[in-house]
């Protein structure tokens, strides 16, 4: 995998670059694991805009993920690697010894043709699955569960990676890749490995097209504004916000105030992200 860098043929190229993968298998997406995607386009379901700067973007199916590894003990072998438009990370297509098909997120080192299983009796390597309590403290872990049985929900995308640090009672003492140490249950699973496609970070996008491709309308700064439009914008020339802090279009604090409340899961933080 590496990062190839556009020739300035045109200026949407000039700083263009992107990910060349030969490991990448180029063929159709399992027909029986897609689904069409509606995008919601930032309105919810009154149709009401409620984020802004979205748009439908190029139109693709959604490929069904398997987060939960509930398949146990039931070796499987990776039939392909794959691109999946809809997140940062590849896709591994699995065919399991009973015949099914499932999709995973594709960790970092996993190859066609390998033999990858969940449960308590599989190998500490890439690509398999168990519960906390049947690891080694320091492995490093992705796709991994808050609450057991409703699948992975941390720890997802391009070339992130949690680590297990200790095991205390029913818990389990896992460092999230912000730095976070969170108590997490000992029967919640989590699949071994760093999630692949690391240098997605990398890639410089080039040209405000790629972006609309992805989604993404322009993003317009309030300071260049008129003061109808937003509370920092109108006076002569470049000027300061002019108030006590920036705000967002509507009047409310942004950029650093803090909005999160007392949640009941706060008790299951060890070390903050922001604690040195």
């Amino acid at each position: 995998m590496a990062i190839k860098k556009m020739k300035a043929m045109t200026n949407g190229t000039r700083h263009m670059s992107k990910i060349v993968n030969k490991e990448l298998d180029m063929v159709r997406p399992e027909k029986s694991l897609t689904v069409p995607l509606k995008s919601a386009y930032g309105r919810d379901n009154y149709g009401h805009r409620t984020a802004r700067n979205r748009q439908k973007g190029h139109k693709r199916l959604y490929r069904l993920i398997d987060f939960k590894r509930n398949k146990l003990d039931i070796p499987a072998r990776v039939a392909s690697i794959e691109y999946d438009p809809n997140r940062t990370a590849n896709i591994a297509l699995l065919f399991y010894a009973d015949g099914e098909k499932r999709y995973i997120l594709a960790p970092k080192g996993l190859k066609k043709g390998d033999v990858v299983m969940a449960g308590s009796n599989a190998e500490v390597k890439p690509g398999n699955a168990m519960k906390l309590k049947d690891m080694p403290v320091g492995t490093q872990i992705h796709n991994l569960e808050l609450q057991i049985g409703r699948g992975g929900q941390l720890v997802r995308s391009a070339g992130t990676a949690a680590r297990l640090m200790a095991k205390e009672g029913t818990y389990c003492h896992v460092e999230l890749p912000s730095g976070e140490v969170r108590l997490i249950h000992k029967e919640c699973m989590a699949t071994i490995g760093e999630v692949g496609n690391s240098e997605h970070q990398l890639v410089n996008i080039g040209k405000a097209g790629r972006n609309r491709h992805m989604g993404r309308r322009p993003h317009v700064r309030g300071s260049v504004m008129n003061p109808v439009d937003h509370p920092h914008g109108g006076g002569e020339g470049r000027t300061p916000v002019g108030r006590k802090g920036p705000v967002t279009p509507w009047g409310k604090p942004t950029l650093g105030y803090k909005t999160r409340g007392k949640k009941s899961s706060d008790k299951f933080i060890v070390r903050r992200r922001n604690q040195k």
